[in-house]
Formats: structure tokens, C-alpha cells, sequence
């Protein structure tokens, strides 16, 4: 499954990475949606969800993460929706780990 975020907050460093590795991080946008998708081994039982989904958030509840290989790039999202079918752009599409 996938979940659509949008982003609220960014730390400056998403922008000072390090290509060709953190390219992915110069797409990231303050007001922008990204799609994550949730897939083994990322997936945790008994339930089979994502840690850090977001289920059973409060709605515009902030909930915040950190992107893997640079440490500096962080931030807050607001859970959007759950999709159940993925179909997210290829430029904002991440994966949960």
C-alpha cells in the first residue's frame, strides 16, 4: 500500500546534499505531496504496516521524518490518505524503511 503525505516543513539540509546518491532530495518542496509506498521488509507484523504510516493519526496531526543517507534532511507531514493501489509519480515517490 502507499500513503500520500504533504509536506509542511523541510531542514535546510535536504538542500545541501551530495548527488548522485541524494538527487531524490532536491525534488522535496514545502506544500508538495509525495506518495510512500510500504513494502517488505518494511512491513511489520501481525498487522502488516509501515512503521511511521501514520495510522490512527489525528487529522493535520504533524508527524515527523528523517531521510536515510543524509541525516540532515528532515522534516514534518501531514498524512493526506491511505492507498491501497499504488499509483504514485515516479519524481515524488518514496519508500518506507
Amino acid at each position: 500500500y502507499c500513503v500520500e503525505f504533504q509536506l509542511v516543513a523541510l531542514a535546510p539540509g535536504c538542500l545541501q546534499s551530495q548527488p548522485p546518491h541524494s538527487r531524490w532530495m532536491w525534488h522535496l518542496r514545502e506544500g508538495h505531496t509525495v506518495c510512500v509506498e510500504c513494502q517488505h521488509p518494511a512491513l511489520h507484523p501481525p498487522r502488516q504496516l509501515c512503521l511511521g504510516d501514520g495510522t490512527g493519526s489525528q487529522q493535520n496531526q504533524l508527524l515527523h521524518w528523517q531521510a536515510v543517507g543524509n541525516h540532515r534532511c528532515k522534516g514534518t507531514w501531514r498524512r493526506i490518505r491511505q492507498l491501497d493501489s499504488c499509483s504514485c509519480s515516479p519524481v515524488h515517490s518514496f519508500l518506507f524503511i
